[in-house]
């Protein structure tokens, strides 16, 4: 069972995805928050795994909930879901220790399968915002001169690939044939290769040294 907390700033939000996940047998909604104080004093009292959370709360901002969350109760994980798809907005989120982010405009099926992905322990990004930080990537002015070059292995060529195409770590095993736990140590080779610590620091890498386009 996946406990989920819903935070955003308007009711009628949380009520709607609250009656979605109603519908599925493997979800808990714990409870519903519109502000941070709520969300602090949920997280004291309930048991959490995944928490669903908006970037604007009125008065608060998601941006520091989400930090205070992963500093105070670092076995909750956090999805972002939000109608700013700017990628200064994406990837402050993505620092700040979310595990996760989707737009509102996600349809119900996206919605859980993000869910479950990042309950699980694996990074979720809708193809829409993996294109959008991409496309912000291809704006900015290539390096000069690699600081080093990485080699790499076929299959890490294209897990990389695959990775870049928002595609989840159960999808590349799937489409490589090749086990969940293969494609896992692929990804810990590339992040090690990388010297970074999740997957959105090494796209962000991957293009500017021209890895991936």
């Amino acid at each position: 069972m996946i406990r989920v907390l819903l935070v955003d700033d308007h009711k009628i939000f949380t009520e709607g995805v609250a009656s979605l996940l109603h519908n599925e047998p493997d979800f808990e909604v714990i409870g519903e928050c519109q502000n941070a104080a709520q969300v602090k004093t949920t997280l004291k009292d309930k048991d959490i795994d995944v928490v669903l959370l908006d970037i604007n709360l009125g008065e608060d901002s998601g941006l520091n909930v989400c930090k205070h969350i992963v500093e105070k109760h670092p076995a909750v994980k956090v999805l972002a879901m939000s109608m700013y798809n700017d990628e200064s907005f994406i990837t402050k989120m993505m620092k700040n220790g979310a595990s996760g982010y989707i737009l509102k405009n996600t349809g119900g099926e996206e919605l859980l399968k993000a869910l479950r992905t990042v309950y699980k322990g694996e990074n979720y990004q809708s193809k829409e915002v993996t294109d959008i930080i991409m496309l912000s990537l291809s704006r900015q002015k290539a390096p000069e001169k690699n600081l080093y070059e990485l080699r790499f292995t076929r299959r890490e060529k294209e897990v990389l690939e695959l990775v870049a195409k928002g595609k989840t770590t159960k999808e590349i095993a799937s489409e490589l044939f090749i086990s969940i736990k293969t494609v896992e140590t692929h990804r810990s080779n590339l992040l090690s290769k990388f010297e970074v610590k999740n997957m959105i620091s090494l796209l962000k890498l991957a293009m500017e040294y021209g890895y991936i386009k």
